[in-house]
């Protein structure tokens, strides 16, 4: 081959070179949207919040329409999320179905391209993920559509931003841009108290100036986020009367609903901040000390509080690893591999596979199990009729998901919930009732005071324990979908029971 040639193929070789950054870019923005995709395409659907979230912006009722509630709450603790679906609904008449695909969808990829727009090497997010999700089940947590991923993005952006900052002491001028995320995380999440953590987290690590003006945005952006609300000293303090109360009133952690039991320390912060540490040590990282760096520092304090309570693991802690893990990666990256070389763009394709086979694989039915769940809709089952709720009644259950489910499928129905999504929103006295099921472990009697009171229109719905009808008398029972009981008062004079009568409409089991 001549000289010229020579010269010719390393031309065309470094005019493509100059195209590899944005490719790189185009994949890891493509992968990040189709993992989402991907996973709500096997029919999964979060089996919590997001439920009602929807839910509630189809029906257009307040809380106070849907709940039996107590005195004490007064407003939406997540005005702004409930808010934006309600408009969402109202300006493309979308179903609950759609707006629980906007949510899963939306948020994770906030989470995701938030993340990714703070790092130079934007493949450290896709090797970051795929180790998530090969040694913990945070993965999941990212898919549940619930607001508290936008205060997850916007935790990161800060801790990103202040990676990206350097040494260097921040100007004055950073709480113009820190305030605006901060009233952002408290109108749609509303959880404005446990800003406190990363604040507390920039002090342990002596980035003193950060933290004080960190401390400022977090003061105004609570105060302009709960302004947007219409009622900010309302919504400020029944945020942490919630959280007082459904610490406060469970006499043992055992009646919490899940996510605020104990974690008992996640195994995950070891393994991964281990790896990161010998990655350090071996490479000769050009980073910031650990015990200089924020992010560790609320990772450690979070695991900590974590053992009493998940979601300060869960929600602060663990992506406070992974920002660490996503910076450390990044420093490894710009090591090896030069910003324009093929060498880097054939990395970043092997992260992309990697990151989506590890993340939209199937394992354990843990995409697509939502699939066999039968909910109680006459729409969907019309044997139910009759054994609904009638107009005006209340629908009594110790069974939250109970809620979340038929809630996400009688949006319209007119009758309001004895339980929600927080036990301690209920009267007291229904909460002593509530407590004593769970405390007795479902025990008919502890469904005693509810019974008592019960009118023909209210119905007592359990789920079975074992092949018969509930044993719990003074009601008349009625088998209705996948192990789900529907209990009402006798009625002589009213809607007369299915053929198929509590006997005969048993389990096959049962008969």
């Amino acid at each position: 081959m001549t000289d010229a040639e020579n010269q010719f193929d390393s031309s065309r070789f470094d005019a493509l070179r100059r195209y590899v950054p944005l490719a790189i870019w185009m994949v890891v923005i493509f992968v990040a949207l189709a993992i989402p995709f991907k996973i709500i395409s096997y029919g999964y659907l979060p089996v919590d919040d997001a439920m009602r979230h929807a839910a509630k912006a189809v029906s257009g009722k307040s809380w106070s329409q849907i709940l039996v509630l107590n005195g004490f709450y007064k407003m939406d603790h997540e005005f702004g999320w409930n808010l934006l679906l309600e408009k969402l609904h109202l300006w493309t008449n979308c179903g609950a179905e759609k707006l629980i695909l906007f949510s899963v969808v939306g948020l994770f990829l906030v989470v995701g391209w938030s993340a990714m727009a703070c790092l130079k090497r934007p493949e450290a997010w896709l090797a970051t993920l795929a180790l998530v999700s090969m040694t913990s089940g945070l993965l999941s947590r990212l898919c549940l559509g619930r607001p508290f991923l936008l205060s997850m993005a916007v935790l990161m952006v800060i801790l990103l931003i202040w990676q990206r900052h350097g040494p260097s002491p921040p100007k004055w001028t950073a709480v113009l841009w820190m305030t605006p995320l901060l009233t952002l995380a408290v109108f749609f999440h509303g959880v404005w108290y446990l800003w406190v953590l990363p604040v507390a987290a920039f002090c342990i690590a002596q980035q003193f100036r950060w933290c004080f003006l960190l401390a400022a945005s977090w003061i105004l952006g609570t105060i302009f986020g709960a302004a947007l609300t219409g009622h900010p000293v309302v919504y400020i303090s029944q945020a942490l009367q919630v959280a007082l109360r459904a610490m406060g009133m469970h006499e043992t952690q055992s009646t919490l609903v899940t996510e605020l039991r104990p974690s008992g320390g996640d195994i995950f912060m070891v393994v991964l901040l281990g790896g990161l540490i010998v990655l350090r040590q071996l490479t000769k990282l050009n980073v910031t000390p650990l015990h200089r760096n924020p992010a560790l520092w609320l990772a450690v304090v979070c695991w900590v509080l974590g053992c009493e309570t998940d979601r300060f693991w869960d929600d602060w802690g663990a992506p406070a690893l992974m920002v660490l893990a996503a910076c450390d990666l990044q420093s490894f990256f710009e090591m090896r591999f030069e910003e324009d070389s093929l060498k880097r763009f054939a990395l970043v394709c092997g992260l992309a596979v990697t990151a989506y086979v590890v993340t939209t694989n199937d394992i354990n039915s843990r995409w697509s199990s939502t699939l066999k769940t039968q909910y109680l809709s006459v729409a969907e089952h019309p044997e139910l009729k009759g054994w609904m709720p009638d107009k005006g009644g209340i629908f009594y259950s110790a069974d939250m998901t109970l809620f979340y489910q038929t809630f996400y499928k009688n949006p319209d129905g007119d009758w309001k919930y004895i339980l929600g999504f927080e036990s301690t929103f209920m009267p007291k006295e229904d909460f002593d009732v509530y407590h004593s099921v769970l405390w007795n472990n479902g025990d008919g009697k502890a469904y005693a005071p509810w019974i008592k009171k019960m009118r023909p229109q209210d119905r007592l719905v359990v789920r079975g324990e074992g092949p018969g009808q509930p044993d719990i008398p003074g009601l008349d029972w009625y088998y209705g979908v996948s192990g789900i009981w529907l209990g009402r008062v006798s009625q002589t004079n009213s809607i007369p029971i299915p053929a198929t009568s509590a006997a005969t409409n048993a389990p096959a089991s049962a008969k």
